[in-house]
């Protein structure tokens, strides 16, 4: 399981607990920032209660504290700042097999502004973008080590993204496609797009004798990852 998905599935199951849930959708519904007293009211809860699945929630990273004087005064007197509750920005969608729809959106938004502003075909066009997201990916993930030819390597970033990838002699298939569903009704154009997504991944990485390969096979990604000739 991915770093990624662990995290996901980490802060879904915080929710699992119905105190901590009824909280979180407390501080949702409030809109603006909540104090403890506020939340184990809304919620129904004692307020040590709320204090200890508040924290809680802050620690999976759910919620975001903040502090603030609920008077709006200042100055001596004022009295000290209350401590606040609000939702994060984290955004949480797990799906096993892992799917990346929000990656194939990004890759496909900018594929769009790419056949205008260089007059492409539209699929030529989301290919290239394809390649360049797949080429910052595996760029982040560069050791700065010559090794051209690690399977092992590039199976470790690809499993990061959704693929779970294993190794068939000299080849690396693909067992999952993170874009399953687009790929069911946009085979074309989605798959050309995971063809050119792992291609970049490999040229980030510096893998320069290896290649992606359309290789359609059932129960498998489309694509496959394997070692070229010379």
């Amino acid at each position: 399981m991915s770093d990624r998905l662990s995290e996901q599935a980490a802060g879904i199951g915080a929710l699992a607990e119905p105190v901590r849930r009824a909280l979180y959708l407390f501080v949702v519904a409030a809109g603006d920032a909540v104090s403890r007293e506020q939340a184990a009211a809304g919620a129904g809860v004692p307020l040590h209660t709320a204090k200890f699945h508040l924290d809680r929630l802050v620690d999976e990273g759910l919620l975001d504290v903040e502090y603030r004087r609920l008077s709006g005064r200042s100055g001596p007197g004022a009295g000290r700042p209350a401590k606040l509750y609000r939702r994060s920005e984290i955004q949480l969608s797990v799906s096993l097999p892992e799917r990346r729809y929000d990656l194939a959106g990004r890759v496909l938004a900018a594929g769009v502004e790419r056949a205008g502003r260089e007059q492409v075909d539209a699929t030529e066009a989301v290919r290239r973008s394809a390649h360049d997201a797949g080429r910052a990916i595996g760029e982040d993930h560069a050791t700065g080590v010559r090794d051209v030819a690690s399977l092992d390597r590039v199976g470790a970033v690809l499993s990061e993204h959704g693929y779970e990838p294993r190794r068939r002699g000299d080849d690396l298939v693909l067992a999952n496609c993170p874009f399953d569903a687009l790929a069911a009704e946009h085979t074309t154009l989605v798959c050309g797009m995971n063809q050119a997504l792992v291609d970049g991944v490999l040229e980030g990485l510096g893998c320069e004798i290896m290649a992606a390969r359309l290789d359609p096979e059932d129960g498998l990604c489309c694509v496959k990852v394997a070692l070229t000739p010379g």
